[in-house]
């Protein structure tokens, strides 16, 4: 069993609560790779949004 830093999860679950606004259990309920996924899609999504604003459309 790998041991996962505190302080990663929580920055984990914090930017995905953030962003989309789940509850503290279903956040709680996923397993590392699968918040990694969707840290990695918001993150993207973040990418596009501020590309797009800095061209101005």
């Amino acid at each position: 069993m790998t041991v996962y830093p505190l302080d990663r999860l929580y920055e984990e679950m914090a930017y995905i609560a953030y962003h989309f606004h789940w509850p503290y259990h279903e956040v709680m309920k996923m397993d590392h790779r699968e918040r990694q996924r969707w840290v990695d899609e918001i993150a993207a999504i973040n990418t596009r949004l501020n590309r797009m604003a800095e061209e101005g459309t």
